[in-house]
């Protein structure tokens, strides 16, 4: 292949529920050969196996209908390959779904690949798992899940199948973008230098709009023009793993040496070490440089051998939360919603709720840093907060109850109460041996 040979990969989504049409721009007008959505966070598989259990044939991300629906025969006349890890807790499903799809918008020959083998629930329950420091896992009351990191491997063979659109469960989000760049590139499993950067151009991309300017704007100190149209970026990568982060031309947003280097460093533990399934990479001789407006080349990133073992994610059920708030404004507010509060904890010791956890917040006071930082600030607006952590779903119920009685019952000109109970779907980590995973990759055709 020649040494000079560009892959153009494009963001599509950065959680399951961003923005699609900056996606849309991408598949109609951007110069990329791959388009990549990447939809999961670390408690979305245990949420959605417990939706696969309700129905065995759903599972998987929500959106993938919209998503595929907006992009899917743009991205097909164009030949954009699409990969996403929208599958969740049903890659199968999702394949299925898509394959369907192929057919009702009249795309016939579709080619979807399904990866599998990232369900590691059965080695959980068998006591395979271990955890940081290598003692055995001991797995959590009410497990639901457990997912391992799968790399980038499985969806190497997928593509070089030929498959046009690639549905994968958990993998690692960087792998999502490695994968095309080892296939495209000819880049070898132990091409530690390549890999590294081919990942950290996955790290930089995976999160869409955080590297356009999305979550990065601070008015007055790091201005960001139209996020409400902000565009999502494209990675061009070279045969050396050189990378340039840009965005179509007329797509809001920006793309500069200080929101790279924030995304860059964005929830990276140990920037020597940065661990993925398919290689450690090293940023710390990074160098990050504009080249020209919107355009930002990242070079200097180094790697070394992969992890020996692959972190899983556990999902399992740790109880309910019950919420309820109400708000309170003019003169006296903060002191009125203090007294709501002291009210409610009080009801909630006369009804013998048991709760492991309760947070007594005000909103626009304390919520976020406490007293010690509020004191002499006097809002004439908050919002009284009661939220706590219970074994029993009718204990959680009870605390939203009690703040909405708060209308009649408690201090004067409470208003806008609301309440909630939702079951808490905890994640735990674990890891695994390496050699433990099986992957595989199913086919279908519309």
């Amino acid at each position: 292949m020649s040494a000079s040979r560009v892959v153009r990969l494009g963001t599509g989504a950065g959680y399951s529920g961003d923005r699609i049409e900056p996606a849309v721009e991408l598949a109609e007008r951007a110069e990329i050969d791959y388009l990549i959505f990447e939809c999961l966070a670390e408690r979305t598989i245990a949420l959605a196996q417990l939706e696969r259990q309700r129905d065995p044939a759903r599972g998987f991300d929500p959106f993938l209908e919209a998503r595929m629906r907006a992009v899917l025969p743009t991205c097909r006349r164009r030949g954009i390959r699409i990969i996403t890890n929208s599958g969740a807790a049903n890659p199968m499903a999702a394949a299925t779904f898509v394959r369907d799809l192929g057919v009702t918008l009249g795309l016939p020959g579709l080619r979807v690949a399904a990866v599998l083998g990232d369900d590691v629930l059965h080695l959980a329950r068998d006591g395979a798992l271990v955890d940081e420091d290598g003692a055995p896992f001991e797995p959590p009351s009410g497990m639901l899940s457990a997912n391992v990191y799968l790399g980038a491997e499985p969806i190497v063979q997928a593509l070089a199948g030929g498959a046009d659109i690639v549905i994968t469960g958990r993998v690692a989000d960087s792998s999502l973008f490695l994968a095309p760049l080892m296939h495209e590139l000819g880049w070898r499993c132990d091409d530690w230098t390549r890999l590294a950067r081919g990942a950290m151009a996955g790290h930089l991309l995976e999160c869409a709009g955080q590297v356009t300017g999305g979550y990065f704007a601070d008015p007055g100190y790091k201005d960001v023009a139209g996020l409400a149209r902000l565009g999502f970026p494209i990675g061009e990568v070279m045969d050396d793993g050189s990378i340039v982060i840009t965005k179509l031309a007329d797509a809001a947003g920006c793309v500069t040496t200080r929101t790279c280097t924030e995304q860059l460093l964005y929830e990276v533990h140990d920037p020597a070490a940065y661990a993925t399934p398919d290689v450690m990479a090293d940023i710390t001789r990074a160098t990050v440089a504009q080249e020209e407006e919107n355009r930002v080349r990242v070079a200097g990133v180094e790697g070394r051998e992969r992890p020996r073992a692959l972190k899983v994610s556990v999902g399992y059920r740790d109880g309910f939360v019950g919420e309820g708030q109400i708000s309170y404004a003019g003169p006296g507010a903060v002191a009125r919603a203090r007294l709501a509060l002291d009210v409610v904890a009080e009801r909630l010791r006369i009804a013998g709720v048991a709760c492991s956890e309760l947070r007594l917040d005000v909103v626009g006071l304390n919520a976020l840093h406490g007293d010690a930082l509020s004191a002499g600030h006097e809002p004439s607006e908050v919002r009284a907060r009661v939220a706590a952590r219970c074994a029993a779903a009718r204990d959680a119920q009870r605390v939203g109850e009690e703040v909405e009685s708060l209308y009649t019952n408690g201090p004067a000109g409470g208003g806008g109460a609301t309440k909630s109970m939702r079951e808490v779907i905890a994640v735990a980590s674990a890891f695994v041996p390496r050699e433990s995973v099986r992957t595989s990759v199913e086919w279908m055709e519309s």
